[in-house]
């Protein structure tokens, strides 16, 4: 199993830069030519997803993607360090995890309409990431949120 790990500033400029890594390696781990579209898609919209959540909850922390290449498959992790929604960081563990993620109440953001706006957009990223993904997991808990995407590879074509 190979893995290719990204870590940038919570900054909407590496996003592209990620999605071009991500492709780039999709390509190399065997994943067929006409998902590649739907790979820098998802991953774009997953890493401005992690950069908005980090931007809009004060996070100073890079954003992390890990590319994994497996045996059948191949696989995009972003992660984000913002807790999730009932989570209580003093406690270690979620209160209450959830599969969606937006302000937290108490995040020190602009009033609710604020925070309506933030659930709003995290919960359309994660409607157009499902959209592209057959195989979505979205984890949340006290450290951060996790979206792990996974896409088929080609078989190897044998030769006579």
């Amino acid at each position: 199993m190979a893995t290719v790990e990204l870590r940038f500033s919570a900054q909407p400029e590496h996003v592209r830069t990620a999605r071009l890594v991500a492709a780039a390696v999709a390509r190399r781990a065997g994943v067929d030519e006409a998902v590649l579209d739907e790979v820098r898609l998802a991953v774009g919209e997953a890493c401005s997803r992690a950069v908005g959540l980090h931007r809009s909850h004060g996070i100073t922390a890079p954003v992390s993607v890990a590319l994994i290449e497996e045996e059948k498959s191949f696989s995009v992790e972003v992660a984000d360090e913002v807790p999730g929604p009932g989570d209580d960081p003093a406690l270690g563990g979620p209160v209450g995890a959830s599969a969606t993620r937006g302000a937290t109440p108490g995040a020190g953001l602009d009033g609710p309409d604020h925070e309506s706006d933030a659930d709003g957009e995290d919960e359309m990223g994660l409607a157009v990431i499902s959209g592209l993904v057959d195989d979505v997991e979205v984890r949340s808990g006290a450290k951060g949120g996790v979206i792990r995407m996974s896409w088929p590879k080609t078989p190897a074509t044998v030769l006579p």
